[in-house]
């Protein structure tokens, strides 16, 4: 029988109401989970629960919780067959972006998931999302950092949330799901990465400056320019379309070249949820490749800034850092020989 680690982290699904909203109550989860008859069916696996401290709204995730995630995988990884994170809808993409590229040479299925609706109340989507989350994770079929999430199982640094009201919360503009849980769970096999044949091993990120600017029409480039230095380490455009900006006449292009002279590394990405980034494509987009701009291909910005975080942790080139930001390192992205 295969084993499973709960990680229970905070969010909505553990969380019960205080004249104040909901709030992370660790005491009542973890009687509620030691209480639902449908975790001991033999057709699950067995399963330990484990609670970071504290447990957190998902809004006040930072790097340093991505890396204590990490580290708890790690130091688990040979105990268990999969694992299953307990997490907040709201950054939910962001920390799975995070363990994709933080957990090198993963061949465990790791599974986020959480609830609209917390496990506390009638309708709670909870308890569907964790039963089917852990024989997902029991399974041992998908070998890498996922999200399920009402009914479909998304690759982690594919999908971004959504929805704040329906039980889809997610999904994935780019990249197909990896199963879909109807009567029975149907696996897409076809999808899933070959089996990694070198060592396991968790790479902690830095706590590096990084920005994340939304282009919209008028807007102010100039005002931007006192935090372009050279302790921005990396900036995410969200540009329209295929990688397109206002054209600022001589305002933006100084903008690019001081921070390209400051080794501060520009990904643009589209507000579009389904586009793929080709600043050659039209003029509007050629200042920003001229500039030394690199394209995040079809990434979320999610991807985007996970990947920066984990680029920056292990080299000190920006080149170096543009370079594998065009690469596709974990299933991120689709470049033509991926079709």
């Amino acid at each position: 029988m295969s084993r499973v680690l709960i990680l229970h982290t905070g969010g909505t699904i553990g969380m019960t109401k205080t004249d104040k909203g909901y709030r992370p109550d660790g005491a009542y989860f973890r009687r509620a989970v030691s209480e639902m008859d449908s975790l001991k069916a033999p057709e699950m696996p067995e399963w330990d629960l484990l609670e970071t401290d504290p447990l957190l709204d998902s809004s006040r995730m930072k790097a340093e919780e991505w890396n204590r995630i990490g580290n708890v995988i790690a130091e688990n990884y040979e105990s268990y067959d999969g694992f299953v994170i307990l997490h907040g809808t709201d950054t939910m993409a962001y920390t799975a972006s995070a363990l994709s590229f933080m957990l090198k040479n993963l061949n465990k299925p790791v599974i986020l998931t959480g609830s609209q609706i917390p496990l506390c109340e009638v309708r709670s989507d909870g308890r569907d999302n964790l039963i089917t989350s852990m024989m997902i994770a029991g399974a041992g079929k998908v070998r890498e950092v996922c999200i399920y999430f009402g009914g479909l199982l998304l690759r982690g640094n594919r999908a971004t949330k959504d929805s704040a009201d329906g039980m889809q919360a997610f999904r994935s503009p780019n990249c197909p799901p990896l199963a879909t849980a109807g009567i029975a769970i149907q696996y897409q096999e076809a999808s899933y990465p070959s089996v990694r044949s070198g060592r396991f091993e968790c790479i902690p990120f830095s706590n590096v400056p990084i920005g994340v600017i939304k282009v919209f029409p008028g807007i102010r480039f100039d005002l931007f320019e006192p935090i372009i230095t050279s302790q921005l380490k990396g900036v995410v455009v969200e540009a329209f379309g295929s990688g397109n900006v206002p054209d600022e006449g001589e305002v933006l292009l100084p903008i690019l070249e001081k921070a390209k002279s400051s080794g501060t590394v520009i990904v643009v990405c589209s507000q579009c949820p389904q586009s793929t980034v080709n600043m050659s494509a039209y003029e509007a987009g050629s200042i920003l490749k001229k500039a030394g701009a690199v394209s995040g291909m079809d990434m979320t910005t999610e991807a985007a800034v996970a990947k920066l975080y984990y680029l920056f942790s292990i080299y000190d080139d920006p080149e170096q850092i543009k370079f594998n930001m065009e690469r596709n390192i974990r299933g991120e992205l689709t470049r033509s020989e991926d079709i």
